[in-house]
């Protein structure tokens, strides 16, 4: 048993090993822009390290705390010394621990205080000096005391101004924020790197940082990075400014980037409000948030609150749950898909990331994993793309096994045993088996799918069931189940109430338009938006199928490729034997709906062309319009369909091009203040149908504009 002298020397060295790490892992985050462990594990490092300390003073260095506030400054640039250091934040991991961080403060100094809410960026801190108005230095934060020199880079973002756009400037001002990389701008970096066979970026973070210190300016300008200002560091000659809140107002009425979604608040109720808010829709922007940073409004009080050796008390970052994490690559396995295609994915420990536990994530294709060079055993970083899809970063290279080989792509099929193959000009690899089992249960769970023919009730297992039955080969036996009605319901989990909902489901499924039936037939290449241009041209499948493939390339959103898919697709006499049977089980051929009224009920039977069908006035043509919130009449996807049967074109987001709003109950509070922002119209979801039938915008608006 260990004495209380060997214990304290357990800790000792415990403590040199943490420290040891921390400044590794900062060199490499803060200098290198090449981390190897993510932020949450670097997190626990620091958390681990200050609760030792925190309970054993002793081992506490003079300096106050041995958490590195950030990197040394590199060789490669000038050091810069601030004037006054770059702090770094308390970082807090819950809405408990927000508040006790408020609860160790002065509750006299906080009494009636207001707070400033400002989204934390997860880019790269900047330091920018102008001098009478022009732009003279820029700086990394590097250690917190001195940074390093990137000037001409700064120089080249171009929304910073390098000369203040006011008669009278300041005779100095130094302004800090963040230098970031949008996610467009990132995913259109990486898709550059993939056409050049070069190694993929791991984030939008790392991108900024290792664009910012490039030693050729030229080659940040082509990054297009962007920044946001967070704080007025030091002003010399201009207003006598009282809050943070004013300071930013200042800083964006010279012209330099404010986030428009900082926010002054009340309470920490309201500072609750705004994190559980951002928490939740993160992923709205087009750039990456890791946090929110909550500050005392008031200089006055900032400065009586004071700081640490390493910490402001006035200020504090509130994380949200991590989006990285490490864990172990089991295997890399294939999966094929409903056109063959064979997708490598990775099976790893399951990992908590995001919100919730990741066990399996695409790897996309073979040049994926040669880019990222993953490989079973490798210690791999996880991250949640889109709060929604686990990707796999890339591997942790110091912890790479000795013995580690890179993977190969299989040459043959997982389930059907069939030559795997690679076609000339394309990163995809395919079993070209047609026949192979997956294949087949694919394309039916594809068929039912939401966004298909929306089939409720028939996923993976149950389709897996109903061909091990027999009752299923292809699509078209789906409409003849309730032939076997009294069979399945003897199945396992299918009870007579669950079989009725099953037929009923795939009856109505038969009423779907043909843009549906298009994309549920996995005709390669053709996705959702050129099964919804073809169908709007055509009208009907026979017109489809009557035409050359020059003329379904002409249609806007389908060209050479996808038309040749098409073509070939239709002219397979299997394929023309499918369609036969599905037209003969009642299911729809047409885009539009038959003009009942006018032709009789025969020629509705029939699926007559384009020419015979009702094509609704296009009363929204070229209009972009934004939907958000509950209607009162229809669901979103029934909405946006009108939109789009009358010409308009539905988006998700707002920008100086849509041409209005239509809200809802609950509307997406960021999508109406951008509206608000960029004084778009914002439609109360009861006039809709008005807006619909007549394409002007009613006299009677929502009270939210």
């Amino acid at each position: 048993m260990k004495n209380e002298e060997d214990e304290l020397q357990d800790l000792k060295d415990r403590v040199a090993e943490l420290r040891r790490l921390l400044a590794y892992h900062a060199d490499r985050y803060y200098r290198l822009a090449d981390p190897e462990i993510s932020d949450a594990d670097y997190d626990a490092l620091v958390r681990e390290l200050e609760a030792i300390e925190t309970a054993h003073p002793e081992l506490r260095p003079p300096t106050g705390s041995s958490i590195p506030l950030g990197a040394p400054p590199s060789a490669s640039f000038a050091p810069v010394r601030h004037r006054t250091p770059m702090m770094s934040l308390e970082d807090v991991f819950s809405i408990e621990e927000l508040y006790s961080f408020w609860a160790r403060a002065d509750a006299r100094e906080l009494a009636g205080t207001p707070f400033v809410c400002e989204l934390k960026i997860d880019g790269l801190a900047i330091s920018i000096i102008y001098e009478e108005g022009n732009l003279t230095q820029a700086s990394t934060r590097g250690d917190g005391v001195v940074g390093e020199d990137v000037t001409p880079n700064v120089a080249t973002v171009s929304c910073i101004p390098h000369r203040l756009p006011i008669t009278d400037p300041p005779a100095r001002l130094e302004v800090r924020g963040e230098i970031y990389m949008p996610i467009s701008a990132f995913l259109e970096l990486n898709r550059k790197q993939t056409e050049a066979s070069q190694r993929l970026f791991a984030n939008p973070r790392n991108s900024a940082a290792g664009s910012l210190r490039q030693k050729d300016p030229r080659v940040t300008a082509q990054r297009e990075l962007s920044f946001w200002a967070w704080q007025l560091a030091e002003l010399e000659r201009g207003p006598d400014l009282t809050s943070h809140y004013e300071s930013l107002q200042f800083l964006a009425g010279m012209g330099i980037p404010v986030n428009p979604e900082t926010k002054l608040v009340h309470s920490l109720s309201e500072v609750e409000e705004f994190c559980s808010y951002w928490a939740e829709h993160r992923h709205d922007l087009d750039y990456d948030i890791d946090g929110v940073v909550v500050k005392v409004d008031s200089l006055v009080v900032q400065n009586r609150l004071g700081a640490t050796s390493r910490t402001p008390r006035w200020a504090v970052a509130y994380k949200f749950p991590p989006e990285e994490q490490n864990t172990k690559l089991i295997d890399i396995l294939v999966s094929i898909g409903k056109s063959g295609k064979a997708t490598p994915f990775a099976k790893m420990e399951p990992v908590f990331v995001g919100g919730s536990t990741v066990s399996q994530a695409s790897l996309h294709n073979a040049d994926q994993v040669r880019l990222k060079d993953v490989r079973p055993g490798d210690t791999v970083i996880v991250r949640k793309a889109g709060d929604v899809i686990p990707e796999v970063v890339g591997p942790v290279l110091s912890l790479r096994p000795p013995d580690s080989r890179p993977w190969q792509f299989p040459t043959v099929c997982p389930s059907c045993g069939g030559p795997l193959v690679r076609l000339e000009g394309e990163s995809d690899t395919y079993c070209v088996n047609s026949l192979c089992p997956a294949q087949r249960l694919q394309r039916l769970v594809h068929f039912a799918s939401r966004d298909a023919m929306d089939i409720e009730g028939l996923g993976e297992k149950r389709v897996q069931m109903l061909i091990e039955k027999g009752l299923l080969s292809d699509v078209a036996d789906i409409y003849s189940l309730r032939d076997h009605q009294d069979l399945l319901k003897e199945m396992e989990g299918l009870g007579d109430l669950s079989v009725e909902n099953l037929l009923a489901a795939i009856e109505a499924s038969k009423r779907q338009p043909l843009h549906n039936l298009l994309f549920a037939l996995a005709i390669r290449h053709l996705g959702k938006t050129g099964s919804l241009a073809l169908a709007r041209a055509k009208g009907t499948m026979d017109r489809i199928i009557a035409s050359t493939e020059e003329e379904l390339a002409e249609i806007e959103g389908i060209g050479p490729k996808i038309a040749a898919s098409v073509t070939s697709f239709l002219a397979s006499p299997s394929n023309q034997s499918l369609l036969d049977r599905l037209r003969t089980s009642g299911v729809n051929m047409n885009e539009f709906s038959p003009r009942s009224d006018l032709l009789g009920e025969e020629a509705v039977l029939e699926g007559l062309g384009s020419e015979n069908v009702d094509l609704p006035a296009q009363t929204l043509a070229g209009k972009v319009i934004v939907v958000t919130g509950t209607l009162p009449t229809m669901t979103r996807e029934e909405a946006e369909a009108a939109i789009r049967d009358r010409g308009g074109r539905p988006t998700g987001s707002v920008s100086s091009r849509t041409w209005a709003v239509i809200a809802g109950d609950s509307p997406g509070a960021n999508k109406i203040s951008k509206a608000l922002a960029l004084q778009v119209p914002i439609i109360d979801g009861v006039h809709f149908e008005q807006v619909l039938e007549t394409g002007e915008l009613p006299s009677q608006r929502s009270p939210q504009s």
